[in-house]
C-alpha cells in the first residue's frame, strides 16, 4: 500500500504525546495486526501504520500516517 503523505523507510518524522514532540524515523510500514515492545497494533492491508523508532529513546512505536509529519 501507497503511504498517502509519501512516507518511506528512513524518513524524518515528528509527532505529539503527552509529554510533547518526539522526533525519530520511519523504519517501515505495517499492513498486518503485530505486536511492538508489547502493544498491540492493529494495522491491516486498508489502515496500514507506520512503525516508527524515536531518536531520543530507540524505542519504537507503530502510528497512524495521520498523527506524523515531516520532521
Amino acid at each position: 500500500m501507497l503511504d498517502p503523505k509519501g512516507f518511506k523507510a528512513g524518513d524524518k518524522v515528528k509527532w505529539g504525546h503527552s509529554q510533547g514532540t518526539t522526533t525519530g524515523h520511519v523504519v517501515r510500514e505495517q499492513a498486518t495486526p503485530t505486536k511492538i515492545e508489547g502493544h498491540k497494533v492493529a494495522a491491516s492491508k486498508d489502515d496500514a501504520e507506520d512503525v516508527v523508532k524515536s531518536d531520543k529513546t530507540g524505542a519504537l512505536a507503530a502510528h497512524k500516517t495521520g498523527e506524523l509529519r515531516k520532521g
